[in-house]
C-alpha cells in the first residue's frame, strides 16, 4: 500500500518528518518497507534562483542575443549571462539557472556550464517556464513581479514542496489500513499515546443534495448472501476531461496513472477511504436497471482489458436488464466504463462478501486494487460516505448534476458493530505487564472502540464496523499492545514455564541455537521467511514438482497460495530485496519447515497421511567474500566457501562425513551440485550453484550458492553418546597417496564412497589434491591424485596393517571403477 505523506497530513495533524512517520507506523504494526522522495517537478528546481537583470545590451556578433548582467542576491558581483529571448530587458526579475544546475527535457537532462556564445562568456541561463517545468509557455523568458525578492530559491517562490511515498506492507488482517484514512486513524492513536497534539478529520459531505430526478436507476439485489449492501447514485451532464493537477499529482505520487476525471475520482476515493467504487456509463445500462445476481455456468463475459471469460454460477455479476456488466468486486466488463463520449454516469458503492470476491478473483486469475480490499473485508458502514464524496467531486470536476436519490439496498444479515468483553487481568496476563485501566481506556478510545460498560474487572467494548479483524479479547489486547509499544514491555529477568520439553525436540532446539550462533560468528545473518509462497516458482521443477505442493483452500493472493517445498525462494526474495538496496555481499541462513504432498498416500481414514513436514536449514552466499581490503584482493564467493561452511555445521553436530556418500546432486534447482546421502539414497545435504532461470524469476543477476540441510534427518544421525570434547589422538596418522587412472565420467565421490566402505574405523579422511587430463593420457581418461589418511587412536599403526588396508581399497577401486595405478 503506497501512502502519500502530504495526503496523509490532510487527515491527521502532526509535525513529524516522513522518516519519523515511517518509524511510528512500523512500531504500531504497519511495517514500512521504504520511504522515497517524490518531486512534483523533476529536480525540485534545485540551483534555480530569482535574479534581477541590471543591464541588457545587444550582442555584437548576433542579431537576436543579448548580454546581460544579473544580480543573484548572493552578495557577489553581478553575473554575466548571454540570453537569446526576445523579451529580456533591464530591470526585470527573472528565474536564473546557476552553474551546475540540472535541467530536464523529457527523459534527457543537461547541466548548466560556463560557456561562450558567439565569443562572449555566459555564466548561467535565464529561463522560460517550459524549460524548468512550471508551465508550457516558451514565448520568451519568465518575467516575475517587480516586488519579488532577489535571491529567493525558485522552489520557494513557486511554493514547491516534495512529497514522500511511504510504502506500507499491509498484513492480510488489516483491511482497515488499506487507505490513507485508515493509516491516519492508526497514526492518530500513536500520537495520542505519545502525548503529541493532534486531531483527526476528514472532509464533510453535508453539502450533498439531489439536484433533480432526471436519471433514476432501479437497483435489485437477488444474491443477498454475496452482496449484503449495494448503493448507487447517478450524475448527469458530466464533461469527461483531464483531472485537475492536484488530483493527478495525488494519484501519480502513489503510482496510479490518471485516466480521466471520472475514473480518477473512483481511484481517489478508494485510495483515500478504502471503499472501491465502479462508475458506469448510465446510457449503457439497458432498461435503466442494475441487477445484482449470479448467472448460468458458462455465460460469456469480456472484461475491460479485452479478455474473454466464462462465468460460473458462483460468480456474482452486476447486470443490466439484458447482460452482465461487471464481475462484482473484481473487474468491470467491456462497455461498462466511462469514455470520452460519456455524459451521464452511475456510481456504485457496495459491500461484497469477501469469500465470493476472493474465489471469483482466483477463478479468473484477476487481482485488482478493488478485489484486494473486498477480499479482506471493507468497512460495511462506509458506502454512503464514499458515494457522496464521489458525487460531489463529479459535480466539481465534471460539471455534473446529481440526478437521483441514493439507492441503498442493505440486507438485515449485514453485521456492523459488535461487542467484545475484555478483563484487565486478561490484558495483563497476555502482555506480561500491568497496564493501568486509565491507559487501557485511553488507548481503546483513540482506536475508536467505544466503552459500552465498565466494571472493576474490565470493559465491554463496541468495536467499530471497519475493524473486521477485532472480534475476540485477544484481538483487543493485540491492538492495545501495538499502540502501547512492544518496546515498552520489559523482558523479565527470570522466565517461568509450566511446560517442560525433553527428548529429541529439546536436543534439536539446543543444536539449532548452537549452529545459529556458529553461523552468525562466521558472518551470516539469520532470515525468517513466510511458509506461504507462490506456486509459479515450482512450475518447471522436477525435484519440487507442482503436484507435490500443499495448496491453500482460500489463498489471499497468488503470491501466497501454497506452502513452500524448499527454503530457497524465500532466501532469493531476501537477497533481491537487499541487492536492490545496494547490499550485494550477503551471507544468509534460515531454519524453517518445508511441506510436501504425496497423492499416492491418500487414505480416507487418515486425512493427513499424504502430508509431511520436515525442518530444513538453508545457507545462501552471493557477492564477494572479500571486498575493498588493503590486505587482500577482491574475491568472489564460491561453492568451495559454501562447502566449508556446510562441513563446519556437520562437524559441530558431531556427525562424521564417513557415515555418508558424496555424489553428484540431482536436484534441478541447481545448475551443478553435490549431495551428501546415506546408503539408502536419502539426501541429508545438497549444495551448489542456483540455476540462472530461478535467479531471473527473482530479478537477481549475480550468482547465488545455496546449501540445503534436511535437519529432521540429521537429528536421527546424531551420535548416541553426547561428546563434550574429543581428546587429541596420541598416536600419529599415516598418509598414503595414490595416482589413479580413471574414465573421465568417474567422480571423486565414487572413490570416496568405495574407500569408506572398505575401512570404516581407521580411515579418517580421503582427499583429492590433483586432477590431470590431457597430454600423455589416453582419450577419455583422467588422473586423480588422492590422499588416504589412516589413524588408530589406541596404538601406532604398523606397515603391515596399513598396506593391508590400502591393498583392499586398491582392489575395490580396480574392480568397481576399473582404476589403474600410475607409477
Amino acid at each position: 500500500m503506497n501512502i502519500s505523506y502530504k495526503w496523509l497530513k490532510e487527515y491527521v495533524d502532526f509535525d513529524m518528518t516522513a522518516e519519523e512517520v515511517a518509524v511510528a507506523l512500523t512500531s504500531i504494526g504497519l511495517e514500512v518497507g521504504a520511504v522515497e522522495e517524490v518531486q512534483t517537478i523533476r529536480g525540485g528546481l534545485k540551483g534555480l534562483v530569482v535574479g534581477h537583470v541590471l543591464t541588457c545590451e545587444a550582442h555584437p556578433n548576433s542579431d537576436h542575443m543579448h548580454i546581460t548582467t544579473v544580480d543573484l542576491g548572493n552578495g557577489e558581483a553581478p553575473t554575466q549571462i548571454v540570453c537569446g529571448a526576445h523579451n529580456v530587458a533591464a530591470g526585470q526579475k527573472v528565474i536564473v539557472a546557476t552553474l551546475g544546475t540540472k535541467l530536464y527535457d523529457g527523459d534527457s537532462e543537461f547541466v548548466i556550464k560556463k560557456s561562450k556564445l558567439r565569443g562572449v562568456e555566459s555564466l548561467g541561463m535565464i529561463c522560460a517556464e517550459d524549460e524548468i517545468g512550471v508551465g508550457t509557455g516558451h514565448d520568451g523568458i519568465m518575467v516575475l513581479p517587480e516586488d519579488t525578492v532577489v535571491g529567493t530559491p525558485a522552489a520557494e517562490y513557486f511554493g514547491l514542496e516534495s512529497d514522500y511515498l511511504i510504502e506500507v506492507d499491509i498484513t492480510p488482517n488489516r483491511a482497515d489500513a488499506c487507505s490513507h484514512w485508515g493509516v491516519a486513524r492508526d497514526l492518530y492513536a500513536y500520537l495520542v499515546r505519545n502525548g503529541k497534539a493532534t486531531q483527526l478529520h476528514r472532509p464533510s459531505v453535508d453539502e450533498f443534495k439531489v439536484d433533480n430526478h432526471d436519471l433514476p436507476i432501479k437497483v435489485t439485489v437477488e444474491s443477498a448472501e454475496a452482496c449484503p449492501r449495494y448503493t448507487a447514485v447517478s450524475v448527469k451532464g458530466c464533461k469527461i476531461q483531464e483531472s485537475p493537477k492536484w488530483l493527478q499529482d495525488k494519484l501519480t505520487t502513489i503510482g496510479l496513472r490518471p485516466i480521466n476525471n471520472i475514473v480518477d475520482i473512483t481511484n481517489y476515493v478508494m485510495m483515500a477511504y478504502g471503499q472501491p467504487l465502479h462508475c458506469f456509463d448510465a446510457d449503457m445500462i439497458d432498461g435503466g436497471e442494475i441487477v445484482v445476481k449470479t448467472l448460468e455456468n458458462g455465460t460469456k463475459f469480456v472484461t475491460l482489458d479485452g479478455e474473454d471469460h466464462e462465468l460460473s454460477d458462483r460468480d456474482l455479476a452486476i447486470c443490466n436488464a439484458n447482460a452482465p456488466m461487471c464481475i462484482a468486486g473484481v473487474l468491470g466488463g467491456k462497455g461498462s466504463g466511462t469514455y470520452d463520449t460519456t455524459q451521464n454516469v452511475v456510481f456504485e458503492s457496495a459491500y461484497f462478501h469477501p469469500t465470493w470476491v476472493r474465489k471469483s478473483a482466483r477463478r479468473h486469475g484477476l487481482n485488482t486494487d478493488a478485489s484486494f480490499r473486498f477480499e479482506r473485508g471493507i468497512d460495511p458502514d462506509g458506502q454512503i460516505y464514499a458515494l457522496k464524496t464521489a458525487a460531489l467531486l463529479a459535480k466539481e470536476l465534471a460539471g455534473g448534476e446529481i440526478s437521483m436519490e441514493i439507492v441503498d439496498v442493505e440486507q438485515p444479515s449485514l453485521v456492523k458493530q459488535f461487542n467484545v468483553q475484555v478483563d484487565y487481568a486478561y490484558i495483563d496476563g497476555v502482555i506480561g505487564k500491568h497496564i493501568e485501566p486509565a491507559l487501557v481506556k485511553s488507548i481503546v478510545s483513540s482506536l475508536e472502540m467505544e466503552v459500552v460498560s465498565e466494571t472493576e474487572e474490565g470493559l465491554t467494548l463496541q468495536i467499530p464496523a471497519y475493524r473486521v479483524d477485532v472480534q475476540r479479547p485477544c484481538d483487543v489486547v493485540e491492538d492495545i499492545l501495538r499502540i502501547y509499544g512492544y518496546n515498552n514491555v520489559e523482558i523479565p529477568t527470570t522466565l517461568k514455564s509450566s511446560l517442560t520439553v525433553k527428548g529429541a525436540n529439546d536436543i534439536s532446539q539446543k543444536l539449532q541455537n548452537l549452529i545459529s550462533e556458529q553461523l552468525v560468528g562466521e558472518g551470516f545473518h539469520e532470515i525468517l521467511n513466510n511458509s506461504l509462497t507462490r506456486e509459479a516458482y515450482y512450475q518447471d521443477l522436477k525435484t519440487y514438482a507442482p503436484e507435490h505442493l500443499v495448496h491453500l483452500m482460500n489463498p489471499l493472493s497468488s503470491d501466497l497460495n501454497v506452502m513452500r517445498q524448499t527454503l530457497l525462494f524465500g532466501g532469493l526474495e531476501s537477497i533481491a530485496h537487499n541487492v536492490n538496496r545496494k547490499e550485494a555481499n550477503l551471507r544468509f541462513f534460515e531454519l524453517g519447515n518445508c511441506y510436501h504432498y504425496d497423492a499416492e498416500k491418500r487414505n480416507a481414514e487418515k486425512v493427513l497421511a499424504p502430508y509431511s513436514e520436515t525442518l530444513h536449514l538453508g545457507l545462501w552466499l552471493t557477492g564477494r567474500r572479500v571486498e575493498n581490503s588493503w590486505a587482500h584482493a577482491n574475491e568472489e564467493a564460491s561453492v568451495y566457501e559454501l562447502k566449508g561452511y556446510a562441513l563446519n555445521v556437520l562437524r559441530r553436530l558431531g556427525i562424521a562425513l564417513g557415515q555418508f556418500l558424496v555424489e553428484e546432486g540431482k536436484n534441478d534447482i541447481f545448475s551443478k551440485s553435490i549431495a551428501v546421502v546415506d546408503r539408502n539414497g536419502k539426501v541429508y545435504l545438497e549444495l551448489g550453484l542456483v540455476r540462472k532461470a530461478l535467479l531471473a524469476a527473482c530479478d537477481i543477476e549475480t550468482e547465488v550458492y545455496y546449501a540445503d540441510f534436511n535437519w529432521t534427518l540429521l537429528m536421527k544421525k546424531l551420535p548416541k553418546k553426547e561428546v563434550s570434547y574429543t581428546e587429541i589422538a596420541k598416536f600419529p596418522a599415516v598418509r598414503r597417496d595414490l595416482a589413479l587412472l580413471l574414465d573421465t565420467k568417474i567422480t571423486f565421490g565414487e572413490i570416496e564412497r568405495i574407500a569408506f566402505a572398505c575401512e570404516k574405523k581407521l580411515l579418517k579422511r580421503v582427499e583429492l589434491f590433483d586432477v590431470y587430463e590431457g597430454k600423455n593420457l589416453e582419450a577419455g581418461k583422467k588422473s586423480y591424485a588422492v590422499s588416504f589418511v589412516l589413524q588408530d587412536e589406541s596404538k601406532t599403526m604398523n606397515d603391515k596393517q596399513t598396506e593391508s588396508i590400502m591393498a583392499k581399497i586398491i582392489k575395490q577401486l580396480e574392480q568397481q571403477l576399473g582404476a589403474v595405478l600410475r607409477g
